[in-house]
This record gives structure tokens, sequence and C-alpha cells, in this order.
């Protein structure tokens, strides 16, 4: 008779899922983790880096006897082939907006035979989403937002970034696009970041640090966001991981910024 207890020696390709797991009480499955990881800061000094975001050892994960791979963004397709072509067991997420993330958090919690203690979790990140856009709800005014993800071409936020800058009180500009799977259909030209003219701008370039002084040589000075300061790097560590980060910290934090920008608003005229 076979019972099915969830996989105990879990390699997490993506820093999400790591912490999802800590949160949850389950880090003991844990086996291997990604260079990226971050949260918890317990992670990495207790469990070994086996990838970076679009590669790694097989040898270090084959070495661990995984009994599960997870992973996250069709990025991660060559990745993910090559570790099933190695044998492995492999599961890869491409969660873009706020209830895919919530869904695929989900299954991660069913996957380790806790999925009572996921949805109670689940709902204390739902409950901070929800209070902060109560707060904002009735705010007068809705900065436009313009949100870079990447630089080189510029190209604007994925779809729970776009989410969480609504849910912050802001308004998400090129929310269309964010909506797009593929990268190259986020793309945004500095013409058109100049005539969204966007009240505060917010950057994460993922893998690189921000700019500034190379954002501003290409948009034009008389964007508002530039002529009065509100342009603001978030850390990619708590925005652009689809997961626990993104919706505490980060949705926090743009909160703070837009709260920032709105106490600072010129008088209307």
């Amino acid at each position: 008779m076979w019972v099915a207890q969830g996989p105990r020696r879990i390699v997490c390709l993506t820093e999400e899922t790591t912490e999802f797991l800590y949160a949850l009480g389950e880090e003991e499955r844990i086996v291997g983790i990604s260079a990226y990881t971050l949260r918890p800061p317990e992670a990495k000094r207790t469990r070994p880096v086996v990838s970076a975001f679009v590669g790694g050892s097989v040898e270090r994960i084959l070495a661990l006897k995984p009994d599960l791979v997870i992973g996250f963004s069709d990025v991660q397709a060559d990745w993910a082939r090559t570790l099933i072509h190695a044998g492995l067991q492999v599961l890869i997420f491409n969660q873009r907006s706020l209830q895919e993330i919530f869904e695929a958090l989900l299954v991660v919690g069913r996957i380790v035979a806790a999925e009572e203690r996921s949805r109670v979790l689940l709902g204390t990140y739902a409950a901070h989403l929800e209070s902060i856009a109560r707060r904002r709800a009735g705010a007068a005014w809705r900065p436009k937002v313009y949100f870079e993800e990447w630089d080189e071409p510029m190209a604007t936020c994925v779809q729970w970034v776009s989410e969480l800058i609504e849910i912050a009180g802001g308004h998400a500009l090129f929310a269309d696009r964010s909506r797009c799977p593929a990268f190259k259909d986020r793309h945004v030209s500095p013409e058109e970041v100049a005539v969204a003219a966007p009240d505060v701008i917010l950057a994460s370039w993922c893998g690189k640090p921000f700019d500034e002084h190379a954002l501003r040589d290409r948009l034009s000075a008389t964007i508002p966001a530039l002529a009065r300061g509100h342009v603001h790097e978030v850390d990619a560590a708590i925005i652009l991981q689809p997961g626990p980060a993104a919706l505490t910290d980060g949705v926090s934090t743009i909160a703070a910024l837009l709260d920032q920008a709105s106490l600072e608003r010129p008088s209307p005229s």
C-alpha cells in the first residue's frame, strides 16, 4: 500500500518556493536552492546553492537525490528540459498575475501535504493586500506610475507588479502590456513614457543595479516624476519574485513611495 506524503527532498530553482516552504515550516524538505535566494536569509546559510536562474550544476543537483525540482518561468524552459533529460522530476510554474501567484503557492502547499496551513498563510497575504487597497481607495489622487523592469530595451513590468501598483493606490501605466506574457511584448519607448507623463517612476532591473543617471539621460526631463524627484529603485528581491515577498514587503514599499509622492503633490492651480 502506497501512501503519498509529498516529496521529501526538494530543489528550489527560484526564491519564492523556498520562502513559502520556510513560512509553512516545511524547510526540512529543501535540499538545494538558487543563488538568487535572499529570503529567508537563513536559507543561504544552511542550504547548498545549486543553480542560477537559467542554469546550474546538474551533477550537484543529482548528488542531492531530489524527488522534485521546482522552478518558475518560461525562461527556465531549457534548464528544466536539461534536468528532465537527467531523469529528474521537474515542476515549472509560469505565474504572471496575482491570482496565479496565489494558485501556484497553494499547489506547493498541497504537494507537501500542507494545504490547510497554506490556505491560512495565503489568507494573511490576501488580508494585507486588501488592507492597503482599502486605505488607498478614497485617495483624492492616484499618481501615474511607470515601472521599468529593464533598460535596454526598455520594458515595463510583469502583470503582478502592475496589479500591486493599483492596489497601492497608483495608476499603472502600460498595464495592457504588463498582461502580455512575453518579455518582447512589454517593450516601451522613451517617447511613449514622455507622452504618458508618469508622476512616479519605479525601477527594478532584474539582475543588475538600477542606474538613475542612465534613465534620466534617455527620458525627457519634463516628465513630472523626473522634474519632482520621484524616481525610486525597488529591490528586485521583494517585487520580481512571484511569491510571499511581493505580496508583503513589495506592495508595502510601493504604497509608502506613492504616499510620499501624494504628500509632495503640487497644489492644483
